[in-house]
């Protein structure tokens, strides 16, 4: 089989495509002959090196895969045949950019018929972040006020539509250029942050979902009501914000996503229901991974990018 693996740390031309051995899979596990890849920021940055989650290279990026159960011995829940999709093994090396993947068979689900493998390779990392951040972390409930800083990203504007199912007033930020599209997937407000502070835009937020950082984080504090919540998908726990917040009556957390089939299977009944999409921008062939990191790079992202095999 082919995977793309690199050899030191670096720009996208790093990634190369290369020969190796299928892996076994073990007990529990399944191989799956995968047909799509979901991309995302993170693994640019573990490309580069900004932080050591998967050590030393060589290694092979990649979670997010839509594919064909082609080996299920050893476990009851999938057959051979079985069209499947998830985030295997995060924070762990999943190894995805790859031909074949061996992944616990407990972090895959049934893909949706509605969704091509490209659609569903799209949505497991991003639609486990928000919802977790939301459901799990937030305890959106109808009626509730949420504002989802950086609605047209991966996370965002997956996040505005789980909101939206919920039952929630959606507020998001998002420049200009995403207006059209944050308002096709269902939010109710947008706040253009390139013309308008959005702190003076919107008000008694129950929830915040954050997923730009820095100052955006500490700032979001002066819309949440008494008792709001923040949950920040890119900022660690710090604990001098966590104090401030507590201090003002509010709650702070920073969230790491991990595989969890009970949130997979929430999203796969979104999807079916026909609440819930990923929006995929640009799809790009297997050996065009470099290509497809130099788009990532710009950071101008509607939804996301997809490799194909």
């Amino acid at each position: 089989m082919r995977v793309i693996t690199q050899h030191t740390l670096g720009g996208p031309e790093v990634l190369t495509v290369v020969d190796a051995p299928e892996p076994q899979p073990l007990p529990t596990e399944v191989l799956v002959r995968v047909k799509a890849i979901g991309l995302n920021p993170l693994e640019a940055r573990l490309r580069a090196g900004e932080f050591p989650l998967l050590g030393r290279p060589p290694f092979v990026l990649g979670w997010d895969i839509s594919g064909v159960v082609e080996e299920g011995p050893q476990t009851w829940r999938f057959r051979p045949g079985d069209e499947v999709f998830g985030m295997p093994l995060f924070p762990r090396a999943a190894s995805a950019y790859a031909e074949v993947v061996s992944a616990p068979a407990l972090h895959l689900a049934r893909k949706p018929t509605s969704l091509s493998h490209v659609e569903a390779s799209a949505l497991p990392l991003v639609g486990l972040t928000a919802w977790q951040g939301l459901v799990d972390l937030g305890g959106v409930r109808e009626g509730d006020r949420v504002l989802v800083h950086g609605g047209g990203g991966g996370v965002g504007h997956v996040a505005i539509q789980i909101a939206k199912a919920l039952g929630a007033h959606v507020v998001t930020t998002a420049s200009a250029s995403k207006r059209e599209f944050v308002e096709a997937v269902g939010a109710d407000e947008v706040i253009d942050y390139t013309a308008v502070d959005f702190t003076e835009a919107v008000h008694d937020i129950d929830v915040v979902l954050d997923t730009i950082g820095g100052d955006t984080v500490e700032r979001s504090l002066e819309v949440l009501r008494p008792g709001g919540h923040l949950v920040t998908a890119v900022a660690e726990e710090d604990v001098k914000l966590i104090e401030k917040f507590e201090a003002a009556g509010m709650r702070f957390s920073g969230i790491a996503v991990d595989p969890d089939p009970v949130g997979l299977q929430g999203l796969v009944e979104l999807v079916e229901e026909g609440r819930l999409r990923v929006h995929v921008q640009e799809t790009f062939p297997f050996e065009r991974v470099a290509d497809a990191h130099r788009v990532i790079e710009t950071g101008h992202l509607h939804g996301k990018l997809v490799l194909t095999i």
